[in-house]
């Protein structure tokens, strides 16, 4: 039996291969939309205040739907439930591609294709995320199934961008739409070929079933203390999303390749980071590390909002991409861990809805104030907000740990 590193554990099983392969083809895709996308409303409108609102549109349903969609996917079959989902997903890529090569995409319809995309993505986040621990057998390689899952999304996140760049030097934002439409279709047909042990459905009302999730969340202060620093870093550090094409074309006089650069810099800490957390064995040390990534990020966008210098802002992209990586990952790796498997859809539900639902807030008021005060000034404010709260995050940690 072939044996894999330890840091690639979770491949000995024959599942999460399968759906580790598909996944590596469908984020690839997903990333080469997303930059293409924010190309092309920058290019057609050069409002910063769009970009924001767009990215608000795609994640708002995080917030609104998400925590319910937990309770929805505990009480259906995963697997074939995440196939219909990945379809949907495809089609709502091909008619932006359709819309765009006909010329008659409008910011009107951005925007509503934006909302539909976060729609399905609100249910398509926490099932897959929860699904993982059906593709591995035991359940210690669980938490490296998790980093390796985040490791494929920011390996994806580092070659994705600079690749959108140089497509976009080549061809339209249509074609690069068409193929994250095409690369879905890999997933697809990874999860008909998993075979799964039926699991247990959640059983009561819809009510009851959410309600059972929100008690356990709400009832564990080391998960509330997670669940706010999700909060913290998502709101203030993801914010740079929006205002990235503003220093690509602004502030350093760049174009599309520009943008994939500064992106796949931040994918570059990210791949970083979450090569870290799959090699390790244990969890323990897992908070510590988090708080530590949030000072990190806060001065990550200290440095970037104030440098002229594309090396530096390479830099502090690549910290701030590990930064925010391990307080999310590791975040989702210890709820997963300690959370019970019959909850495991509305624990995972509620940690998505946190961390893509703020993030979607933080964007648009990035993009809202860097129209009127200029996009360093904003992101320099949001850093020192993180900074503020890591400092109140580390007096209450040694509160937790003096207590004891």
């Amino acid at each position: 039996m072939r044996r894999w590193p330890n840091a690639l554990r979770a491949l000995h099983h024959r599942n999460f291969r399968l759906y580790f392969s598909g996944h590596a083809i469908s984020t690839l895709g997903t990333w080469v939309q997303q930059v293409a996308l924010s190309w092309l409303i920058y290019r057609l409108t050069d409002s910063v205040a769009l970009l924001g609102l767009t990215t608000f549109a795609a994640l708002l349903p995080q917030l609104l739907v998400g925590p319910f969609a937990g309770a929805w996917i505990d009480r259906h079959d995963k697997r074939r439930l995440l196939i219909l989902v990945e379809g949907a997903l495809a089609l709502q890529a091909l008619t932006l591609a359709a819309l765009t090569a006909s010329e008659l995409i409008s910011p009107a319809l951005i925007v509503a294709m934006a909302a539909l995309l976060g729609i399905l993505n609100a249910v398509d986040t926490p099932l897959r995320q929860s699904l993982l621990s059906q593709f591995v057998n035991d359940r210690a390689d669980l938490p490296n199934a998790l980093a390796l899952n985040a490791m494929l999304f920011t390996l994806s996140r580092f070659i994705g961008p600079p690749l959108a760049g140089l497509l976009l030097g080549f061809v339209s934002e249509a074609v690069c739409f068409a193929l994250n439409a095409a690369s879905y279709l890999a997933l697809m047909i990874g999860l008909t070929c998993v075979r799964l042990a039926p699991s247990p459905r959640a059983s009561g009302s819809f009510r009851n079933v959410f309600g059972e999730g929100l008690r356990y969340v709400l009832g564990n202060p080391p998960v509330q203390r997670l669940m706010l620093s999700v909060l913290a870093v998502n709101l203030t550090a993801s914010s740079y999303v929006v205002l990235l094409p503003v220093f690509a074309r602004d502030i350093f006089g760049g174009d599309a390749t520009t943008l994939g650069w500064l992106w796949g810099a931040a994918g570059l800490g990210s791949l970083g980071s979450s090569m870290l957390l799959a090699g390790r064995n244990t969890t323990a040390t897992l908070p510590g590390l988090i708080l530590a990534s949030i000072a990190i990020s806060a001065l990550a966008m200290l440095i970037l909002a104030s440098s002229t210098l594309p090396w530096l802002s390479l830099i502090a992209m690549a910290l701030l991409g590990f930064g925010i990586t391990i307080n999310n990952v590791g975040t989702n790796i210890i709820l997963q861990s300690n959370a019970p498997e019959a909850l495991r859809g509305r624990v995972v539900a509620l940690y998505t809805s946190t961390r893509f639902g703020f993030d979607a807030i933080g964007g648009l008021l990035a993009g809202l104030l860097a129209a009127r005060l200029g996009a360093p000034w904003v992101l320099a404010g949001a850093g020192s907000l993180l900074l503020i709260y890591w400092g109140w995050a580390l007096y209450q940690q040694r509160q937790v740990l003096a207590s004891r």
